[in-house]
């Protein structure tokens, strides 16, 4: 699938697969300095983080393992609705484990305010966040992120792994998806 695809879907493309790229590298090479000597626990949280975790973990050249977490905070609308669920918890004991949270966006902050919470009860050696996307207007708490790949306007985006209603995570990009298509 590609912009073409799209239609009138589509508002405007914000990342390029070849910027996407990019972002991944820059990052990838500050995690790898950040963590040099140390073994990664990479949590992906589903379904948005897999295509992030999936190119971030193929560029780093630190000691990792993974895992995956499923929560949410979304239906199928465009708002965080702030309550939380977990839908799959980790299989792995994080314990004494230096841990990296791969996510997709960050907007509200809500869900992931929680989910850090939650693992820091855990007993982690370190409990980090990496993002690809950040909408700095839109938060309602403050999260701190470690690695920000891009900061984003507050407007529905898709691709990349971000979806509305399930469809257009498999975009090789990130764009802004046009009001008509989650006001029907």
């Amino acid at each position: 699938m590609d912009a073409t695809d799209m239609g009138s879907d589509l508002k405007e493309v914000l990342l390029t697969e070849e910027q996407i790229g990019s972002t991944l590298d820059r990052m990838a090479a500050q995690i790898d300095a950040d963590y040099q000597g140390k073994e990664i626990l990479l949590v992906g949280v589903l379904k948005g983080a897999v295509m992030v975790m999936a190119d971030l973990s193929r560029r780093l050249h630190t000691n990792l393992t993974m895992d995956w977490m499923a929560v949410s905070s979304y239906g199928s609308g465009t708002k965080s609705s702030g309550v939380v669920r977990i839908l799959k918890d980790l299989d792995t004991d994080i314990d004494g484990k230096h841990v990296l949270i791969a996510e997709d966006i960050i907007d509200s902050g809500l869900t992931l305010s929680w989910l850090l919470a939650n693992l820091r009860s855990r007993n982690p050696a370190s409990v980090k966040v990496a993002t690809l996307l950040r909408k700095p207007d839109a938060a309602k708490v403050e999260v701190d992120v470690a690695y920000v790949g891009v900061d984003v306007p507050s407007e529905f985006v898709v691709g990349y792994g971000l979806d509305y209603d399930g469809r257009y995570r498999n975009l090789p990009f990130v764009g802004t998806l046009a009001e008509h298509v989650y006001q029907r």
